[in-house]
């Protein structure tokens, strides 16, 4: 199987093109960018298809991140993905942005509670957490610090993610276990294409997965009244 993955879902626009019987991937580029996606993104995956033989046709499924995320990001990571599968005639999967961060993790040796946190701002944070063994703790949330520290326990724990130090931070001082294992700015796209190649099209549909409201809000002053 050959996918296409993108991710644009946080602090960067990511893809590449992933043979799954190989350890790397065929292209893969990754940009560091907080906004900009939409500008980015398809002449990006346009210069990654220029060097995979077959190009488009050669593919068999595209995965994308669907959050948690930014609302833009997500859109437009999003629609690109849907779009290749239409005009590709593929199957197109969704992948949670917080289980991509955790799926290094998983696959190594170490022992902990792994846990992904991405930093909500306010005091608040992205954050699941899986025990060795795949038993889901905490389920993709958005929660304050503390709550999450508590449902977390005595640890060990295992962090990765943006807001993996101020998580550790508050876990130190309160005693709890800590490590941080890297604080990448979004995931692996590799782990992306991973896991996008086992999920079940059925189920893992490519819609954004948004675990709170919008920052923005509509100016309700300024409304004209109807009549």
């Amino acid at each position: 199987m050959r996918v296409l993955a993108i991710d644009t879902a946080l602090g960067a626009c990511s893809a590449c093109v992933l043979d799954i019987d190989k350890v790397e991937p065929l292209v893969r580029e990754m940009i560091p960018m907080d906004r900009g996606h939409a500008e980015a993104l398809l002449p990006l995956i346009d210069r990654l298809i220029s060097h995979v033989e077959g190009g488009f046709k050669s593919l068999d499924r595209v995965a994308v991140t669907v959050g948690p995320g930014s609302y833009t990001g997500l859109r437009v990571g999003i629609a690109a993905a849907r779009a290749i599968g239409l005009a590709a005639g593929i199957p197109v999967v969704g992948v949670a942005t917080l289980s991509a961060f955790l799926a290094p993790m998983l696959a190594g040796e170490a022992r902990g509670l792994f846990t992904a946190a991405v930093d909500a701002k306010h005091g608040h944070v992205y954050i699941q957490a899986i025990a060795a063994g795949g038993r889901t703790i905490i389920p993709s949330s958005l929660m304050g610090l503390r709550d999450a520290l508590r449902l977390l326990g005595s640890g060990p724990l295992l962090l990765t993610g943006s807001a993996a130090p101020i998580l550790a931070a508050e876990a130190w001082a309160q005693g709890i276990d800590a490590t941080i294992t890297e604080t990448p700015l979004a995931p692996e796209i590799t782990w992306v294409a991973r896991l996008g190649a086992l999920a079940d099209p059925a189920q893992a549909l490519p819609k954004p997965l948004y675990l709170r409201g919008p920052d923005a809000k509509p100016q309700d002053g300024a409304r004209i009244a109807r009549r």
